[in-house]
């Protein structure tokens, strides 16, 4: 596992360039935050109020792609309490090449995704989505500066929206780190 965080750290060192100046009118809050859906609509954040938060950066071509079938199981069992996003990139080795509606039918054939995936975005270099200049940057989630490191990074958001942890890719969905971030 350490080795896997190593070489996480080392492609993040030399894979990203910096991360660009956040856009003048950059939410102040998680809640403040609507995005696109995988299928359309809108994933409006301010519905998550009460929840703790869980936001994914996905793949479909990747090693961690069995992860998918971890975040639904826990999506099922704590959903009275945890919100799970995905957030569909191909910002790591061309591993989500697909279209939206490609993606979308590739999580509920083969995983049953039933949590909200929003639409596919870039989550780092110069085209990062603002959600995710958000989560990296620690002048705005007030926790801490990030790098994406690969696909299925996670960020925990508390019940109040505020980031409380980030969970490099390798760390599994059933994993206990987690578990006992979310209190189950």
């Amino acid at each position: 596992m350490k080795l896997a965080n190593l070489f996480f750290s080392a492609f993040a060192l030399l894979s990203c360039a910096r991360t660009p100046p956040a856009p003048p009118d950059l939410p102040k809050t998680i809640y403040d935050y609507k995005v696109e859906g995988l299928e359309g609509g809108v994933i409006n954040f301010a519905d998550f109020r009460g929840k703790k938060i869980l936001i994914v950066n996905t793949a479909s071509k990747c090693g961690f792609t069995g992860q998918y079938e971890g975040l639904e199981k826990l999506y099922k069992e704590h959903k009275d309490k945890l919100v799970i996003v995905g957030f569909p990139s191909n910002d790591f080795a061309g591993q989500e090449p697909g279209k939206n509606e490609d993606i979308a039918e590739f999580c509920q054939k083969n995983y049953g995704v039933t949590f909200p995936m929003a639409a596919k975005i870039a989550v780092k270099g110069p085209d990062i989505a603002p959600i995710y200049h958000w989560l990296t940057t620690k002048d705005y989630n007030g926790h801490s500066t990030s790098t994406v490191k690969w696909n299925f990074q996670k960020y925990l958001l508390n019940e109040k929206g505020q980031l409380v942890a980030v969970f490099d890719p390798g760390t599994t969905p059933d994993s206990p780190e987690i578990l006992a971030a979310i209190g189950g």
